[in-house]
């Protein structure tokens, strides 16, 4: 009892911490997940003295945690959004996956001297972007629809042919010609499970009658499991059929559908701040020295060839301009996914890959450094900063949910178009009114005479029905001014 104890109050202790870490790390313009790696390797052997070495119960959690992290990505994904980037998506998370782990490979092989498998095991290590920081870091820029469709595809589809390569590289069995259709068997197999489940799930919902409105977020968040779980048990990728059918479930008309959302986030929240600060207790200080420059050397071939070039070749079909592949290539975020992909040939014991577990660490510290705190430069560099975005409220109301409708926030930045537009000229949809506007410390209601200014913060209320047209008509004012309209701008992508 009294272990139990110290267990649970240090598990409280390191939660808060972590939570009051957000607030610090959004302030410094930080990634979060340095943080919480920093906050494991405090408490372990470094710090507090925590001894921790357990690479194969590491690889187990790491990869419940990441059937959390995808279900809260596919549940709050909207469909609506990222179908116009679904086949830019598709490639990234396929072609570009093969791509970077044979140029990262290849690289390895000649400037370290690895054999080709360890070489290859490392690009197939290396090669999944990570759906944490992805969604945590781009969710917050002002970029182009279509661009972060594409990276939250990506991030939420390529963990499962990664994941695939990494456990057939660090097998001691030869790699077979049918390695290619048993990719496909996985892929296509955990599609449709996810597809599946995911649609029951969502009938059975609606039909329910659960006595407690709470019941409703834990079934759903069950259904996504069960797909993982369903999807490992055919011999199919289960990561992306929890993905899918968090997907599915997601997009479909849910009873209590905000709090299911927050739930799933509260959870992925909560996944995130466990697996850094795991991953964190699990690092040697003393062993990442030595693991610096082949981190260095992996992190350079991955970010300056093996990613831009991955990039290139899978969105060539698409015609994609060349500022938007730069800002691809330089947003294929890395995380706790390479760190957990890692823990596989560790706990499997093949030769090395205790150095690739170190390597990985140091490689993904410096890349979340380098990356995370650049984008928003770059986008603005590039010309891809869109201005105000809406986005959706998180609301515990479930009247909005009876009635069809949603809250909409929308930021005003410097320098756009609708500071100084009157309401009258923003000509909103039918179905859409602006209820408030926060400005100065203070909110009033407005009237239709009322004048939008920069930093602004104005909710919408609007039906499902014309949300998506609600959206379009404010990023047109933003673009282009109360002329939007006359000027050619639709306030699409």
């Amino acid at each position: 009892m009294d272990d139990l104890t110290v267990a649970l109050g240090t598990g409280a202790a390191v939660l808060l911490v972590a939570v009051l870490a957000v607030r610090f790390s959004v302030r410094l313009g930080l990634p979060s997940l340095l943080l919480y790696l920093g906050i494991g390797v405090l408490l372990g052997e470094a710090g507090l003295g925590i001894q921790f070495s357990d690479a194969t119960l590491t690889e187990a959690l790491g990869l419940a945690a990441l059937v959390m992290i995808l279900t809260e990505g596919g549940l709050t994904t909207r469909w609506a959004e990222v179908r116009p980037a679904l086949w830019p998506g598709v490639a990234l998370s396929t072609v570009a996956v093969g791509i970077s782990i044979g140029v990262t490979g290849l690289g390895l092989h000649l400037v370290l001297g690895f054999d080709w498998r360890l070489a290859l095991l490392w690009g197939a290590v290396l090669a999944s972007t990570d759906a944490a920081a992805v969604f945590s870091v781009l969710r917050n820029l002002s970029v182009t629809r279509r661009l972060v469709g594409s990276l939250e595809l990506e991030s939420g589809l390529n963990d499962a042919p990664s994941y695939i390569a990494v456990v057939v590289l660090a097998s001691t069995d030869p790699v077979s010609w049918s390695l290619p259709g048993l990719l496909v068997y996985e892929l296509l197999a955990g599609l449709a499970i996810g597809v599946g489940l995911g649609w029951l799930g969502a009938q059975a919902l609606r039909r329910a009658a659960l006595p407690a409105t709470g019941l409703y977020p834990l079934a759903t968040v069950a259904v996504c499991v069960l797909a993982f779980a369903c999807g490992q048990g055919a011999h199919a990728s289960g990561l992306l059929a929890a993905y899918v059918a968090g997907l599915v479930l997601g997009n479909s008309k849910l009873p209590h559908r905000a709090d299911t959302v927050s739930f799933a986030e509260g959870l992925g929240w909560l996944a995130q701040i466990g697996l850094f600060v795991l991953l964190g207790l699990f690092a040697s200080p003393s062993r990442l020295l030595e693991a610096v420059i082949p981190g260095l050397v992996a992190g350079a071939l991955l970010l300056l060839l093996a990613r831009p070039l991955s990039v290139l070749v899978s969105v060539a079909p698409f015609r994609m301009p060349w500022r938007e592949q730069a800002f691809l290539s330089w947003a294929g975020l890395r995380g706790a996914v390479p760190i957990v992909l890692a823990m596989i040939p560790l706990s499997e014991g093949v030769p090395g890959a205790q150095q690739l577990v170190d390597a990985v660490f140091v490689l993904v510290v410096v890349l979340t450094l380098v990356q995370g705190t650049t984008l928003g430069l770059l986008a603005r560099v590039l010309g891809l900063d869109s201005g105000a975005q809406p986005k959706e409220v998180d609301v515990d109301v479930a009247t909005l949910d009876e009635l069809n409708a949603e809250l909409l926030q929308v930021t005003i930045p410097e320098g756009s178009k609708l500071h100084g537009v009157y309401l009258t000229e923003l000509r909103l949809p039918p179905g859409a009114t602006v209820s408030l506007v926060a400005r100065g410390g203070g909110a009033f209601t407005p009237v239709p005479t009322t004048r939008l200014q920069e930093h602004d913060q104005v909710l919408v209320v609007t039906t499902q029905d014309a949300r998506a047209a609600t959206e379009k008509r404010i990023r047109a004012v933003d673009r282009a001014g109360r002329f939007a309209k006359w000027r050619g701008e639709t306030g699409a992508g």
